[in-house]
């Protein structure tokens, strides 16, 4: 079998470190294994596969002779090192949203539209994670008809804000015990034992930046041009795996009975549907692990065509990490 040069960009962050723990687990066929960050983490050693592996410093000279980059930086640094990248003959999978509206660069989630890895020209882009979860359940039902439209509401955890998120939870909580001030920097507001419906920034429309990449991201994903959504993304007091409400509406009726064995069949989903017994998606249920869970399945009351659906899954595993990995081995051809 053949093996690949890999670097990770942004190699310490949470999401560099879940691609590192998703390569090991997915026994991907890795020759070299380049870590890279900042000048502040150089030096410094990860455990993989039984190995320690020193950090590098992420440089423009970097990237030679690898085969695959996976990137869990900022935007700015994917712009940063994106021409060196492949400048030196490696495909860049980012998970920044650089690039995602670019039309030269492919926009992928496997189950859904994984050939398209194939039509790169050195770079590929990571969806958003709830776009991700989110178009993961609902796919299955866009075989049965294709989805003119979505409205989805968001349940975004802690850990979606990055490392420093759940910190701010957990302190928070324990100020409320003890009586302690509560001073939020992550969060607009305090996020203990409380909601936010505001994440990113808002524009013009009303809408925030992370509630149009549900329609912008879905419409190239899906190759549905014409796809209609509107969405609220909610920060909740979760730690991990964020969770959809989401009803679509299909050119033709669809049965709940149809939908359900449609998702109980597909790639990457689980039929978690069992509303008598309370058995429903919930983050307990779906963190630390790949699949999105899909349940509350049930016909919409507004619109005779709609469908509605609850669904969960980790954003930092499938909604990040997983997918991207999952890219770099569907380039490859390898099944892990």
């Amino acid at each position: 079998m053949k093996k690949y040069n890999v670097g990770i960009l942004g190699a310490t962050g949470a999401v560099g470190r879940e691609m590192l723990k998703v390569l090991g687990e997915r026994n991907f066929p890795i020759n070299e294994l380049r870590l890279l960050a900042s000048e502040r983490s150089v030096g410094k050693t990860v455990d993989f596969n039984g190995n320690k592996v020193a950090i590098k410093l992420a440089c423009h000279e970097a990237f030679e002779g690898l085969d695959i980059v996976l990137g869990a930086a900022s935007n700015a640094v994917a712009k940063e090192f994106k021409d060196d990248i492949v400048k030196a003959g490696a495909v860049f999978i980012d998970n920044s949203s650089a690039f995602r509206m670019d039309p030269e660069i492919p926009l992928v989630v496997p189950e859904i539209n994984g050939e398209d890895v194939f039509k790169n020209k050195g770079v590929i882009a990571n969806p958003n994670c709830s776009t991700i979860i989110t178009l993961v359940a609902v796919n299955a039902i866009n075989s049965l008809s294709e989805i003119v439209a979505m409205n989805a509401s968001t349940y975004q955890a802690t850990s979606g804000a990055g490392a420093a998120g759940p910190v701010e939870l957990r302190d928070e909580e324990r100020a409320l015990l003890d009586g302690g001030d509560i001073n939020p920097s992550v969060f607009q507001y305090q996020i203990a034992e409380n909601v936010i419906p505001h994440i990113g920034s808002f524009l013009d429309n009303g809408y925030t930046t992370e509630e149009m990449k549900m329609q912008n991201e879905g419409r190239k994903i899906m190759h549905l041009p014409n796809l209609k959504v509107t969405c609220t993304c909610v920060r909740v007091p979760v730690v991990r795996s964020h969770s959809i409400s989401v009803t679509v509406v299909t050119k033709d009726k669809v049965t709940v009975e149809a939908v359900r064995e449609a998702i109980k069949n597909a790639k990457g989903t689980v039929l978690y549907d069992d509303p008598a017994n309370k058995k429903y998606p919930m983050p307990i249920v779906t963190s630390d692990q790949d699949l999105v869970y899909v349940g509350r399945i049930r016909e919409d009351l507004i619109n005779e065509k709609g469908i509605t659906l609850w669904c969960a899954g980790d954003q930092v595993r499938k909604g990040a990490a997983t997918n991207a990995v999952q890219i770099a081995m569907k380039l490859i051809g390898f099944e892990g």
